[in-house]
């Protein structure tokens, strides 16, 4: 699996222009074939940082998926509701390769 991790402030002054965007945006990336799964978390205390997690099946279905038009399209328009706009790609540790869950 590959995780691609996105984290960001939303602007103060474009808060609900953000909420009115992020609910299509986030359509139009699902709509891009690759994405295992997809969620959302804000601050536990705060409201303006935001992290979203993409997962795919490997780097391959990532590369395409990011390459396409629209998600490309997605991430510019993000910067217009955020700042401190940072991203990471993480891939399968060596040392826990597969998921381990309590009591399995």
């Amino acid at each position: 699996m590959v995780l691609y991790v996105l984290k960001w402030d939303v602007l103060p002054e474009k808060i609900e222009t953000y909420l009115e965007f992020t609910k299509l945006a986030i359509q139009r990336t699902l709509a891009v074939p690759g994405v295992v799964e997809f969620r959302g978390y804000r601050q536990a205390a705060g409201d303006s940082r935001v992290v979203v997690t993409y997962e795919f099946a490997d780097i391959a279905a990532w590369a395409t998926w990011f390459a396409n038009e629209d998600c490309q399209k997605v991430l510019d328009e993000l910067w217009t509701y955020t700042s401190k706009l940072t991203t990471e790609l993480w891939g399968a540790s060596p040392v826990v390769p597969t998921p381990i869950r309590p009591g399995g």
